[in-house]
């Protein structure tokens, strides 16, 4: 079914090519309706990596998530490194509305897309993080129909979010996790980035001539180091 706000799928990097252990995994993914808002996150990693060491980054936090935290799987829907390539994290369909771990609270009919670093006060975000993470929040919110600048509300799920369970709260289309829950989380510089990243996420969107970006995303790493 195509919706008038669609935009096209980004590349996105698959669980097997990271090589994440599908045995640490709950077996079954659980599911929204739709996918509403998108939450923006960082995963408080060190910067200045190779992207070609990524893959071992995710199976760190993979690691951690599932076997301290218990989460079931990776927190985050998706996650982006600072070349601009887009990973699955959570498992179950990268177009499919899967519920995350990532927003306490409001994981219900959201994405959560975690970029690759830490992004406190004065840390740049490199534009190909940027690009790819509006391409990504502009595909998925299509798929509901959602426009990117736009606001919507969401109902809380859990006492502990910023809002009691069963307020009903507005939000930004495209949020950071700090609107959701007490944290520091996107950190500074990545929030700031947020209107921008709502601006251009609407412009492919609309697929305008004049968007900065166009429909290319940065080339997916084809060879990534074995880094096991």
């Amino acid at each position: 079914m195509a919706f008038p706000r669609g935009a096209p799928r980004p590349a996105i990097v698959p669980r097997t090519q990271w090589r994440a252990d599908e045995t640490r995994r709950d077996a079954h993914a659980q599911y929204a309706d739709k996918v509403t808002a998108v939450f923006i996150h960082h995963t408080d990693t060190p910067n200045g990596y190779d992207c070609a060491d990524v893959p071992r980054t995710l199976r760190n936090l993979y690691t951690g998530q599932t076997r301290d935290r218990s989460w079931g799987d990776l927190g985050y829907n998706f996650l982006v490194d600072t070349c601009g390539n887009i990973y699955e994290g959570r498992a179950g369909g990268a177009d499919r509305p899967v519920i995350g771990s990532h927003t306490l609270g409001f994981n219900q009919g959201t994405t959560g897309i975690a970029a690759i670093g830490t992004f406190g006060q004065g840390t740049p975000v490199p534009p190909a993080m940027e690009q790819a993470i509006a391409a990504l929040a502009a595909w998925k919110l299509g798929l509901s129909g959602i426009e990117p600048t736009s606001k919507v509300r969401l109902t809380s799920t859990n006492d502990k979010s910023r809002y009691t369970k069963g307020t009903s709260a507005q939000f930004d289309a495209i949020s950071g996790h700090r609107d959701g829950f007490a944290t520091n989380c996107p950190g500074e510089a990545l929030l700031a980035r947020l209107p921008a990243i709502r601006k251009l996420a609407a412009g492919l969107q609309n697929r305008s001539p004049r968007t900065p970006l166009g429909t290319r995303l940065p080339t997916v790493l084809q060879n990534l180091r074995d880094t096991r």
